[in-house]
C-alpha cells in the first residue's frame, strides 16, 4: 500500500476499514463526518485527503477556524489514573529497581507505546 504522510491530515487520526458494501471507508477519527470511499485502502486514503482539503476550503470560505487535531494541542501536566493495587505494586517495584520515580517509569512506558502506535499510523 502507498504510504500517506500523517501531516496530509493535519495530525488527525485516520481509520480505514472494509465495509459491508465491499469498499474501504476512510475517515478522520476526531471528525467522522470527513470520510471517503475507495476500492482499496490507498485509494480511500487518497480520496480522504481530497475530502479534507475541500473541507478546509469550506471552513476558510465561511471564515470559520479550521479544527485543530487534539494531537496538536501540546498537552502537558498531571495525568491521574486509578489502577488496581497489584499493578501499582508491580510498577512501583519496577521503578525502584530501575532507580527512577514511578511517574518517570509510567511516562516512559506510555511514550514508547504511543510512539509505536504513531509509527504504525504513519505506515498507512
Amino acid at each position: 500500500m502507498e504510504k500517506n504522510n500523517h501531516d496530509d491530515f493535519d495530525g488527525f487520526m485516520v481509520n480505514v476499514f472494509f465495509d459491508e458494501d465491499g469498499d474501504y471507508l476512510a475517515h478522520l477519527v476526531e471528525l467522522p463526518n470527513v470520510s471517503a470511499f475507495g476500492p482499496t485502502p490507498a485509494e480511500a486514503l487518497n480520496e480522504l485527503k481530497t475530502a479534507w482539503e475541500l473541507m478546509k476550503e469550506c471552513y476558510q470560505e465561511d471564515d470559520e477556524p479550521i479544527p485543530k487535531a487534539p494531537s496538536r494541542n501540546g498537552y502537558q501536566g498531571p495525568f491521574n489514573i486509578s489502577v488496581d493495587a497489584k499493578l501499582y505494586h508491580a510498577l512501583a517495584d519496577e521503578a525502584a529497581k530501575s532507580g527512577m520515580s514511578l511517574y518517570a517509569l509510567v511516562t516512559q512506558k506510555l511514550s514508547k507505546t504511543t510512539v509505536r502506535n504513531t509509527e504504525n499510523i504513519k505506515k498507512m
